[in-house]
């Protein structure tokens, strides 16, 4: 007991302890730390990229190049990240069944599993945006008035007031939201698909995202619902343009043509 107490008062005895103490810690934090998990995780992205690459070369490279550069036939495809590939391949416009001004929407012949594998190879070819996850592209709690504003601001221009879709130049077109997929409504603004610009979380943050998704959730849920009567497309005034230059325009021309009939008949008398 005295040896012990000697040792207790010796001035190296709080060093000892402290590197026990710590040489303990380090052992706990190796034996029940997360390190397994990350490396499991790592494994199994290396894995999907390389699986990711062999679906590559079979149905993407023929356009967009072996090694993803682009060529005459598709753009590269460096730096447009996973969303885009999920976006395009998810909605069946990639691979493309022929050239044409703009790539249609069709079915998908790729699995989830597949596309995301897909989606993991390109986004390893150089940053781009990530796929997102269901927190930000659920609408839920959403402003549907403050997103009506956004999209009459932004994208009624081509697809119209509720999201109906319309003509654009030379071939092109801008598509209906209508039973869209919210993350792929969601992709489209982040990634800029074909002839849509693209709205990063630095130009539209993704608060507003959601807003716009929810607004086109709420005029398409109930497409029943039309208190103005026949929309003819959901084009707005167009409704009321086309009936005043049809019948309102039409009945002033009788008039004046039955006005002028009537008019030669009474000097000719």
């Amino acid at each position: 007991m005295k040896k012990l107490s000697a040792r207790r008062r010796h001035p190296l005895a709080a060093v000892v302890v402290l590197l026990l103490a710590l040489a303990a810690t380090g052992g706990l934090y190796a034996a029940f730390a997360p390190a397994g998990k990350a490396q499991a995780d790592e494994t199994a992205q290396s894995l999907a990229i390389d699986e990711g690459k062999k679906l590559y070369s079979v149905g993407c490279a023929s356009c967009h190049g072996t090694g993803g550069q682009g060529t005459s036939d598709g753009p590269s495809l460096v730096g447009v990240g996973a969303a885009a590939v999920d976006f395009q391949v998810g909605t069946g416009r990639m691979p493309a069944q022929q050239p044409g001004a703009q790539v249609p929407k069709k079915k998908v012949i790729y699995s989830q599993s597949e596309i995301d594998q897909l989606a993991a190879y390109v986004a390893s070819l150089g940053a781009g945006p990530s796929v997102p996850t269901e927190s930000q592209y659920n609408p839920s709690g959403a402003d549907i008035a403050k997103g009506g504003e956004l999209f009459r601001t932004n994208c009624a221009q081509c697809h119209n007031f509720t999201g109906e879709g319309g003509a654009l130049t030379n071939g092109k077109f801008a598509p209906s939201l209508e039973d869209v997929d919210p993350k792929h409504i969601y992709e489209a603004m982040q990634t800029g698909p074909q002839n849509m610009p693209s709205f990063p979380d630095t130009t539209m943050p993704q608060k507003q995202k959601q807003d716009i998704i929810a607004y086109l959730h709420a005029v398409n849920s109930d497409k029943s619902a039309s208190p103005g009567g026949l929309k003819l497309g959901g084009l707005g005034p167009v409704s009321e343009g086309l009936f005043g230059w049809i019948f309102g325009l039409g009945a002033l021309i009788a008039v004046a043509i039955w006005v002028a009939a009537h008019t030669a008949k009474a000097k000719k008398s």
